[in-house]
């Protein structure tokens, strides 16, 4: 076993997710405290893809029919070969809905352990992982010993840009091993565009379950009016069916970054956070002062979001 730490790449339609960065600055600090080097780990793929892992001092590449889309099967077989060509002492997948899949899988059948949704990890004498529980309001250390371990990491958990370095790796291709083929790709479906695309919206007035009820979001909605704004929303509020799937921001939504995210009743599980971190100014208003989403807001305010709402819409509309 080496002290290295490999990354496996995430990435789709030809582009690396920011996860992928965010675990290479990661791995760079953990891999320091060894001695050891950081590798990375990238299922098909093109060579444009390879030539943005310049933090990586090499890249296993494990090339195969039909690994150009996420399946659990042969992508956990993938891992697990690039796992034993690099004989990493960590390996760092991403706590997104792929990661999670691979990284459980290769715990179990390789009886490894796993600590996830991590946000910070620590190799020495034996490693050690902070995750999260509880939607981010306990974390909770894992000592995962001195041998190969595995660890998920949590969006937002390091800078995207500290991984983001000039320069390519050097490439070991690696052939992708024969499955059973039980599991087969069928077909991506992309989520259907709605009536406002908040991707491309300024500023954004975010609702989470805090609101209470369907009448809050005719409440942000009046605010979002007077703001110029749009009305987004954390995923409890879809599930409840008040606002359609495209106004959901988060891990399993839409990524953005407006000017302003205003964000109301929204605890700021790591699932939500995913989707909002690159906003240029965070404003949050929560009952509860312990809530995750101060942790990451330029401004907070303690108070009910109703009583916030209605002295921001009507000094607003009296301007």
């Amino acid at each position: 076993m080496s002290q290295d730490v490999l990354v496996v790449v995430e990435h789709l339609d030809g582009k690396i997710a920011d996860i992928t960065f965010e675990m290479l600055a990661m791995a760079k600090d953990a891999a320091s405290q060894t001695g050891g080097a950081v590798v990375a780990a990238m299922i098909g793929g093109n060579d444009d893809i390879a030539g943005q892992l310049g933090a990586a001092s090499k890249l296993y590449k494990i090339d195969g029919a039909g690994l150009e889309n996420f399946n659990p099967e042969s992508h956990a077989a993938s891992v697990k070969a690039a796992m034993d060509a690099a004989s990493p002492r960590i390996t760092m997948v991403g706590h997104t809905s792929t990661g999670m899949d691979l990284a459980s899988g290769l715990s179990t059948k390789g009886k490894i352990p796993l600590a996830a949704s991590v946000i910070s990890v620590e190799s020495g004498s034996e490693t050690k992982a902070v995750g999260q529980l509880y939607g981010g309001k306990m974390n909770v250390t894992s000592y995962l010993g001195d041998g190969p371990c595995i660890v998920s990491i949590a969006a937002g958990a390091a800078s995207a840009d500290a991984g983001k370095v000039d320069g390519a790796p050097a490439v070991e291709v690696v052939a992708a091993p024969a499955t059973d083929g039980r599991v087969t790709f069928k077909q991506l479906i992309p989520p259907e565009a709605g009536d406002v695309d908040i991707t491309t919206q300024d500023i954004l007035v975010a609702i989470g379950r805090g609101i209470g009820n369907e009448d809050g979001v005719e409440t942000a909605q009046e605010l979002a009016e007077a703001l110029d704004a749009a009305v987004a929303a954390s995923r409890p509020i879809i599930d409840a069916g008040w606002l359609p799937k495209s106004r959901q921001v988060g891990k399993s939504g839409l990524k953005v970054t407006p000017k302003v995210y205003l964000a109301l009743g929204i605890s700021g599980a790591p699932e939500h956070l995913e989707g909002m971190k690159g906003a240029a100014t965070i404003v949050a208003v929560n009952t509860d002062k312990n809530a995750p989403i101060f942790s990451v807001a330029d401004y907070g305010l303690v108070g009910d979001l109703y009583e916030v709402c209605e002295e921001l819409t009507e000094a607003l509309e009296d301007r």
